[in-house]
């Protein structure tokens, strides 16, 4: 794929025929009395570590945000990560679809072809279809559908992340449809697709980075995005 999706432990049950990425930060456990414990601290360090700026929701969104992780190329440096806002997302249930409401913003860096550390290889570049593979990918992290044991979703999300793949590189094709939304309060032309699961967007921002999103619950249609001033404000 050219430009295509890059690895993802977004993913990580569905990311077999991708690279693996280093899992670097994660949703810091609270110990008692509302003190995060010390993970936390490493938790934000992944995205500090970043050398492109992170986006979430713009201030217009008012609930809850919260760091879910980072994920680092074969090199070792950070090249994407995930921030939530809402509703911390279950694994899809009948008891809990009409309820979640929760959007992530997956911010990836726009990376050019570049040389393996071994020197032996390339390393992809990243590009909006790489923001649609993990977003989708993300969506389905989350999705169960009802009725299904556990061999069977995981024959189904075997199948489901094939075509997530396939649609993400393909933002031209019938799955798609065109979304302009606010960045940085500039209007910027998304790719969008919704299923009975929840929606996906990606496109990309004038501060050289790629953004893919996913939710259910609450509608893309009425989303603006903005930089993170301050990520270190979320440990």
């Amino acid at each position: 794929m050219g430009g295509g999706p890059l690895g993802s432990d977004e993913s990580e049950e569905a990311s077999g025929q991708m690279e693996t990425t280093s899992r670097v930060g994660t949703q810091p456990p609270a110990a008692e009395g509302g003190h995060q414990l010390p993970f936390a601290r490493r938790a934000v360090d992944g995205y500090l570590r970043a050398s492109f700026p992170w986006y979430g929701l713009d201030e217009a969104f008012t609930g809850p945000r919260w760091l879910m992780q980072v994920g680092t190329g074969a090199d070792g440096v950070v090249e994407h990560g995930s921030i939530g806002h809402g509703e911390e997302p279950s694994v899809r249930n009948e008891a809990s679809e009409d309820k979640e409401r929760f959007a992530v913003v997956v911010t990836v860096a726009a990376n050019p072809v570049r040389h393996s550390p071994d020197g032996t290889g390339l390393l992809e570049a990243t590009s909006v279809s790489s923001a649609a593979w993990l977003a989708g990918v993300g969506l389905l992290s989350v999705t169960w559908p009802g009725q299904m044991d556990h061999v069977l979703r995981d024959d189904w999300l075997d199948q489901q992340t094939e075509t997530a793949w396939a649609l993400a590189d393909d933002l031209s094709g019938p799955a798609w449809s065109s979304l302009s939304l606010p960045v940085d309060g500039v209007p910027t032309a998304f790719h969008y697709r919704e299923s009975e699961f929840g929606w996906v967007l990606a496109g990309s921002t004038q501060a050289g980075v790629h953004v893919g999103a996913y939710g259910r619950g609450m509608s893309a249609y009425g989303l603006g995005f903005s930089a993170v001033k301050d990520i270190a404000a979320y440990a």
